[in-house]
């Protein structure tokens, strides 16, 4: 056996999941989507059944100093429900799994399962069940859920071609400002506990990162368009991240228009504020859980004049060239600098 010791920082998250993947294979034939996109997907006859698990941890995804627990708990079935989107279907149930420590009292949990509850009723999602144990690290939340879609209406990472058109939902870095703007009155909390909190006027990006949307309403509004898109990944780490997943796993390259990314003017003016690039994080930043697909060319006039997708590039057949047109019209190569979990 030897020595030698890999760090995980090493690795990475995906580095990790690709050294895990390469190990496993599958089995059985109601497998058809294992490790590799945002949800795995199961055959069930004229359906296939999608499942997905997500952990958050207090101290890594949260602070509780500032996070609400009914907030807590909605993001927790959001960022769940979001994977399931983004494979283009319909979430169904969740289990939760708890690990508290003995500073939590009862009506702690009972506001974390408010925020939950509601999340449920919102997207139409069954609570069937879950875990509890101690920890002695603080709040730990695990969720799984399962979701469902008609068998070829599911949505892989894998499925862009040459020509494809990039979209993306909403409105991108909102939710990275809206943590600055939290850690900043957090410090200022700490530093004068009789200062009350500005977040009135950044209320937008202060809601984005504390109560993200899942983008199911679009999935059901282009189930009634009638367009599949060819590729999809919500955008959990950050649009370039995402990028190059859909480039890695469809084999394609992508090249994209930074004054066609969409980025709220509220969220604008404060990263202005914060002597941030606003563009770097939208680029960046993550947690919007807005979703990334394209389209075929001919389905463009289905979409064209919608107000909340935005179309912000294109697709062409080279991998090793990602690339972004500034708006002084240069092209740089994309870099993908989101969340890093090691």
């Amino acid at each position: 056996m030897s020595d030698s010791r890999t760090e995980l920082s090493n690795l990475g998250e995906f580095g990790l999941i690709d050294r895990i993947s390469s190990h496993f294979s599958l089995k059985n034939r109601s497998s058809l989507k294992g490790i590799g996109d945002d949800a795995a997907v199961i055959d069930a006859g004229d359906d296939v059944i999608l499942l997905s698990t997500d952990m958050l941890v207090e101290g890594i995804h949260f602070d509780l100093s500032y996070m609400p627990l009914q907030h807590l708990g909605y993001k927790a079935v959001t960022v769940n429900v979001s994977d399931i989107a983004a494979m283009n279907g319909k979430p169904e149930q969740v289990v939760v799994a708890l690990g508290l420590s003995n500073r939590f009292s009862v009506e702690a949990i009972d506001a974390l399962y408010d925020g939950i509850r509601a999340a449920c009723a919102n997207y139409g999602v069954d609570l069937v069940g879950g875990d509890t144990t101690a920890s002695s690290s603080g709040l730990i939340i695990s969720i799984s859920v399962v979701g469902r879609t008609k068998k070829g209406s599911e949505v892989y990472r894998s499925g862009a071609k040459d020509k494809d058109i990039i979209c993306v939902t909403g409105d991108l870095g909102g939710a990275y400002i809206g943590l600055q703007i939290l850690e900043r009155e957090k410090e200022v909390f700490l530093a004068n506990p009789s200062m009350q909190p500005e977040l009135e006027k950044h209320e937008y990006a202060v809601g984005r990162q504390l109560r993200p949307k899942a983008r199911m309403d679009i999935i059901h509004e282009l189930a009634d368009l009638g367009i599949r898109p060819t590729s999809m990944i919500d955008v959990s780490d950050g649009l370039a991240s995402e990028l190059f997943h859909l480039s890695k796993n469809s084999r394609i390259g992508v090249h994209i228009f930074e004054d066609k990314i969409p980025i709220d003017q509220d969220a604008f003016n404060t990263a202005v504020e914060f002597k941030l690039d606003p563009f770097t994080c939208a680029l960046n930043g993550g947690e919007d859980y807005e979703l990334l697909f394209t389209i075929r060319q001919e389905d463009f006039e289905k979409l064209k004049n919608h107000a909340d997708i935005h179309f912000i590039g294109y697709v062409h057949p080279d991998p090793k060239q990602n690339v972004l047109i500034t708006k002084g019209g240069a092209t740089v190569p994309l870099k993908a600098q989101g969340w890093k979990h090691f």
